[in-house]
């Protein structure tokens, strides 16, 4: 319930909290109705997987600006929207991104990853680069115009929408240089090698299908995350 309090203690007023729940029967539904308010949209159905999940909520969604928040994510502070809000204010701008800290399941005060991901250039796709997808907002326009995830992933639909939208698209973005979301570890792509190696696959077949490299890149994007356990964080919001 951490990621729901989280979008609730948001300072900005315009928020429209959509859930997109995959037919939960372990108490989940329950939680979430002691806790709702009148800015949360609630949907219990049987899903395809997590991407279509995703799609779902976008499609529910009624605002100009959209972000996706997991159930084990939760904003760095409380003046996170407010920033993002303050970006979009320039019309130019299709999205706004800033860097994430993955933290301790069990202690989410210990930082264990801090990926500060720094201004995109678009010579740094080739080099495996993408902005934290957790931290990632957009225009409604760029999934209208580009389309939503594409679910024949299963682990690397977001980083294969981000290179559409940056390369196909070729969107603007804004960057924040703060850390808005923390992630607890444990997520789809990282628990197991099976699954870290399905995750490679599929990257590299985003990497192909949107024609920003190779196996070059593939490695680049993989061999830039060491850093990230190495660096310490810094203040949040």
């Amino acid at each position: 319930m951490d990621a729901i309090k989280s979008v609730q203690s948001q300072s900005y007023p315009d928020i429209e909290h959509v859930i997109q729940d995959g037919g939960s029967t372990d108490g989940t539904l329950e939680q979430i109705a002691e806790i709702s308010d009148t800015t949360i949209a609630l949907v219990s159905e049987r899903d395809l997987g997590i991407y279509d999940a995703i799609n779902r909520g976008i499609e529910r969604a009624s605002g100009d600006v959209i972000g996706l928040m997991h159930s084990d994510d939760f904003f760095a502070g409380s003046e996170v929207l407010n920033k993002v809000a303050a970006k979009f204010a320039d019309p130019r701008i299709d999205g706004v991104y800033g860097d994430l800290q993955y933290v301790s399941a069990s202690d989410t005060s210990r930082v264990v990853r801090h990926w500060t991901s720094g201004e995109y250039n678009s010579r740094m796709l080739a080099r495996g680069w993408m902005p934290p997808h957790p931290t990632l907002y957009l225009r409604r326009e760029v999934f209208e115009r580009f389309g939503l995830y594409d679910t024949s992933f299963k682990i690397a639909a977001d980083y294969d929408a981000m290179l559409r939208y940056l390369v196909k698209g070729n969107i603007r973005l804004a960057y924040i240089p703060e850390v808005l979301v923390k992630m607890r570890l444990g997520g789809e792509s990282n628990r197991s090698l099976e699954r870290i190696l399905h995750k490679s696959r599929e990257d590299y077949r985003a990497i192909r299908k949107n024609k920003v490299g190779g196996i070059g890149t593939l490695a680049a994007k993989n061999f830039s995350k060491i850093g990230q356990f190495l660096v310490k964080g810094q203040e949040t919001l």
